[in-house]
């Protein structure tokens, strides 16, 4: 992933542990004071939305502790590879440019489209002026690599 991608997912642990986490804690013992744990939906949603804080806690830390940061300005080629900013022509002679990202990453809106998209797959591993088809539920659609950069 990229360093962006990195920090984004430490602030959202971040904001997990010192927020959240401490939240629910709070919901749960004022629910408990209500009495009656059986029937007490309040209780049991505090306890469910604990549940997905604690999955979500542990799913950040584990891809936290095995991601492998790239810097995209270090890398250089004439080939698409993760990390890359990629401008395209379509088959209208629209410019759009994207650059390839983590999974965590995707903004599409803002240009950054994930390795595993259908995109993202049929760009890594081209080279400039290449053509590369697309196939994508509204159809085929066709595009020709113009400029690979590493920013």
């Amino acid at each position: 992933m990229l360093a962006s991608g990195f920090e984004a997912l430490k602030a959202e642990l971040q904001q997990l542990k010192t927020v959240e986490r401490p939240a629910v804690v709070r919901a749960i013992e004022e629910a408990r004071a209500h009495g009656d744990l059986s029937e007490n939906a309040e209780y049991h949603a505090a306890k469910e939305r604990q549940g997905h804080v604690e999955a979500r806690i542990a799913e950040l830390e584990d891809r936290l502790a095995r991601a492998e940061v790239i810097d995209p300005t270090a890398l250089d080629g004439d080939k698409v590879m993760f990390g890359a900013t990629v401008e395209l022509v379509d088959e209208d002679d629209n410019r759009i440019v994207y650059q390839i990202v983590g999974s965590e990453e995707v903004d599409a809106r803002n240009g950054r489209i994930s390795y595993t998209s259908p995109l993202g797959r049929a760009l890594i591993g081209r080279r400039l002026r290449e053509e590369v088809e697309v196939i994508t539920p509204s159809g085929e659609k066709y595009f020709e690599i113009v400029n690979i950069e590493f920013k």
